[in-house]
């Protein structure tokens, strides 16, 4: 539960900055979002899962 809330937190940053910067409009919110957030979520798991397997960082 800990990482899913990490996951939306860093999602959520990452696209208040493409709004920020107007990457991302009002209309393209949804599709980004989504995709951002599992773009996010495959990395965190991908990590997670070598880090328990006892695999270092590189």
């Amino acid at each position: 539960m800990k990482q899913d809330e990490m996951i939306l937190k860093t999602v959520k940053e990452i696209v208040v900055k493409f709004i920020e910067v107007g990457n991302i409009s009002p209309t393209s919110f949804h599709d980004h979002f989504r995709n951002i957030y599992s773009t996010v979520e495959k990395s965190v798991r991908q990590d997670g899962g070598k880090q328990k397997a006892g695999t270092e960082k590189e």
